[in-house]
């Protein structure tokens, strides 16, 4: 897909981290872009920078997502390119002894739900979505109406400790990838997923610098956390590839996520 061509765009969670350095990448290849996310202040002003179009999306709400792409559509068009970068964390074990009394707990259910429906069912929602509008396209070169990236992690296939939901979510995101390719094949919708390892995000900047350190250093090669911008260089790359289809790729310098 040529995304110099002034193609529409959504990226979900653009307002910061790897969604927004993917947002700047594709403005400034000429696409024009919508942003999701709930970060009202933050997105707006990214639209601004990029004259693109924010639009205060929750993923895991049906109306949300539908007035977020009703938004877009008024602004750009019909969208040919979705970006699924939101997402989130949480961390507890299955189920362990208090340190404290000697207490037992588990992973609340309803936690587990929550991380779940967020990035699990949440970028279900936006892909399904954005699909059924891009079938409405006219076919270009190959027959190709649209593509889609979707974002996991390493820990779908390395969780550590603490993150069952976590590695469920996305293990869930990488399970789901091949079979919309093929639910999307004859539409001429190609759907590939990226699992990035240890990424210099807003999450981790907030991090000591010993941490930080600590965890770059642990990386074989570069020894170093992934910046966005590598991120949105490899999204980019999935979306201009047309050959590029059903796939899941790790961008994590090698990692293999240890215990804890």
């Amino acid at each position: 897909m040529d995304i110099t061509s002034n193609i529409a765009a959504v990226v979900t969670g653009g307002a910061s981290g790897l969604g927004a350095a993917t947002a700047r990448a594709l403005a400034a290849r000429g696409a024009k872009v919508a942003i999701f996310d709930l970060q009202a202040e933050k997105g707006a002003a990214l639209a601004a920078e990029i004259g693109g179009v924010f639009c205060e999306v929750n993923v895991t709400s049906d109306d949300s997502v539908d007035a977020g792409f009703a938004a877009a559509r008024a602004a750009h068009g019909q969208e040919s390119v979705l970006v699924c970068c939101a997402g989130t964390g949480n961390a507890f074990k299955t189920a362990s002894r208090s340190r404290e009394d000697g207490g037992i707990k588990h992973f609340p259910a309803a936690a587990f739900d929550w991380l779940i429906q967020i990035n699990l069912v949440g970028t279900f929602r936006c892909v399904a979505k954005s699909a059924a509008g891009m079938l409405t396209l006219d076919p270009g070169t190959d027959g190709e109406r649209g593509a889609i990236v979707m974002t996991a992690s390493v820990a779908a296939e390395d969780g550590q400790i603490g993150q069952a939901a976590y590695s469920a979510s996305k293990g869930g995101i990488v399970g789901m990838t091949l079979p919309i390719a093929r639910d999307l094949m004859g539409e001429g919708i190609r759907v590939n997923t990226i699992l990035p390892g240890i990424f210099n995000t807003p999450l981790m900047q907030g991090m000591p610098q010993n941490v930080k350190d600590a965890l770059g250093a642990s990386v074989p090669f570069p020894k170093r956390m992934g910046e966005p911008a590598e991120y949105a260089r490899l999204a980019l790359a999935m979306i201009e590839n047309p050959y590029m289809n059903g796939e899941d790729v790790r961008l994590d310098g090698a990692i293999r996520m240890a215990p804890r």
